[in-house]
């Protein structure tokens, strides 16, 4: 039995990895295509070509939509948080401030949860241990970045605040999502997909008369990179591991996204692990694993 559930463990772990591994990429691609791209148009394209992809896959796995008006309104709530707003506040806001700080800022994501559960929700465990990791995490994304990226603080302040807004967003959807447990993960991620669709492409049509763009092609592939893999793909893992890990359990792949960058430049672009870095990984690490320790229970007496 001890044996399954460390196998288990291990398997929510290897998909908390995955989704920092697709959502650490976003950066990247939201850099890239937001030059041609406006912010709203982007998302709108992001949400749409997911949600296309997810209504797909249900199709294939002979999943349904569901069909009440309170599902559907609860459904809504997460879209807001999960991509309507987030994604948007922060796409406006890389427009403004280096990938780095905005990497830093949006990682927080798991010390608002904390403080969400602690004070208002209470609907799972917290304790010192994942106080004590949340901020960890926090202190090895920014040695992972680098600390001289902490130098842009008050400056731009509107596009630092859109980057902390997205964490305050992430961090309330990561608590909403635990409201469908009688939905299955492909069900939310498209549910969501739908909802931001239907708000994000008019409001595209309206504001940015996305027929008189020109985008370069970097960009019309960096936007498609972003709706498929770190859209489509990365909810389904999102909202599974919302299921099986927690709200901050899952929270905290937000510390794990500037890690994946990192390694990436290394294996590809031949870039150096330096010692600052090499600690910000292991902070990192250290802080996710703090927040995803088991607590144990207590025998009753």
């Amino acid at each position: 039995m001890a044996d399954e559930k460390q196998s288990s463990f291990a398997v929510k772990i290897a998909w908390l990895l995955t989704l920092a591994l697709l959502w650490g990429s976003s950066y990247l691609f939201i850099k890239v295509a937001v030059a041609d791209i406006p912010p709203i148009t982007l998302i709108a394209v992001r949400v749409s070509i997911a949600a296309m992809l997810l209504l797909a896959v249900m199709a294939w796995k002979g999943e349904r939509l569901p069909r009440d008006g309170a599902t559907w309104r609860k459904l809504f709530v997460q879209s807001v948080l999960t991509s309507i707003a987030a994604w948007t506040i922060l796409a406006w806001g890389q427009q403004y401030v280096d990938s780095g700080l905005a990497s830093v800022l949006n990682s927080t994501a798991p010390i608002f949860v904390f403080f969400i559960t602690l004070c208002i929700t209470r609907h799972e465990a917290v304790s010192a241990l994942k106080l004590a990791g949340a901020c960890l995490g926090v202190w090895g994304v920014a040695l992972i970045v680098g600390v001289d990226a902490l130098k842009g603080l008050g400056s731009n302040v509107a596009g630092q605040l859109a980057a902390l807004t997205g964490a305050l967003l992430y961090g309330f959807a990561a608590i909403y999502g635990k409201n469908f447990p009688h939905l299955s993960a492909l069900v939310i991620a498209t549910g969501t997909m739908i909802w931001a669709s239907l708000v994000l492409v008019p409001a595209s049509l309206i504001f940015d008369k996305p027929w008189t763009l020109m985008p370069s092609t970097q960009s019309v592939l960096a936007a498609l990179a972003l709706s498929v893999f770190c859209t489509g793909f990365a909810l389904l893992i999102y909202f599974r591991l919302i299921k099986s890990l927690g709200s901050m359990g899952t929270a905290s792949q937000a510390y794990l996204r500037a890690g994946v960058g990192v390694l990436l430049g290394i294996v590809f672009l031949g870039e150096k692990l330096t010692p600052a870095v090499g600690f910000g990984l292991a902070a990192a690490i250290l802080g996710v694993a703090a927040i995803n320790a088991p607590m144990r229970r207590q025998k009753p007496t």
